[in-house]
């Protein structure tokens, strides 16, 4: 028998049967055209490989998202009982300070037959002791005599005509105080106005 094809067309390749239902021919013409046959035996493990790998990689990120938080937790938690204990004992440096000033205190009340003299310089040592724990505490004084009135930190009684520039304190009736620049309580004080206003 004489094969009949037309001219210019290629002759047409033998098809055998594979495993599977494919034929000779499928296969070549996939290969020729760069393609897998997706239901192939050889590939199917290839995809389950993928899938656990993927799966283990998911549960890695997943035990070092846990890890991290709970990391975090803790940070958070020890910085509030930082914190906590910080403003529990702020004022054990300043009570610590303190404790001289009362014992010279109780010293004075307790000493039997002191005189006037002695009784003044026991005084002065228990100020001094004082002013030292106030500035171990940054506790200044604010005591403005001659300086321009601040309304920030200071806190007019009154106003008096005087020979000082107008708004200048002439007179402090109490000293005020400041804890590291901020005003605890404002220095009392009488103001300068201009003579015949």
């Amino acid at each position: 028998m004489q094969d009949k094809t037309p001219a210019g067309a290629e002759p047409a390749l033998p098809t055998e049967q594979l495993d599977g239902g494919a034929t000779q021919t499928d296969s070549a013409t996939a290969a020729a055209n760069g393609e897998t046959a997706v239901d192939s035996p050889d590939n199917m493990p290839s995809l389950v490989q993928s899938l656990r790998e993927a799966e283990l990689k998911a549960e890695e990120h997943h035990d070092a998202w846990l890890r991290a938080k709970a990391e975090t937790e803790n940070v958070r938690r020890r910085a509030q009982e930082d914190i906590a204990k910080a403003s529990k004992f702020a004022a054990e440096k300043f009570a610590g300070a303190m404790l001289p000033v009362k014992d010279s205190l109780e010293a004075a009340l307790a000493a039997e037959g002191q005189t006037l003299e002695s009784l003044r310089e026991g005084v002065e040592l228990t100020l001094r002791q004082l002013t030292t724990a106030f500035e171990g505490a940054g506790l200044s004084e604010e005591n403005p005599v001659n300086q321009r009135f601040d309304p920030n930190r200071h806190q007019a009684i009154s106003t008096v005509e005087a020979e000082a520039e107008p708004n200048t304190v002439v007179n402090v009736l109490q000293k005020g105080y400041l804890l590291h620049e901020r005003v605890i309580r404002p220095a009392l004080v009488i103001v300068s106005k201009a003579k015949g206003g």
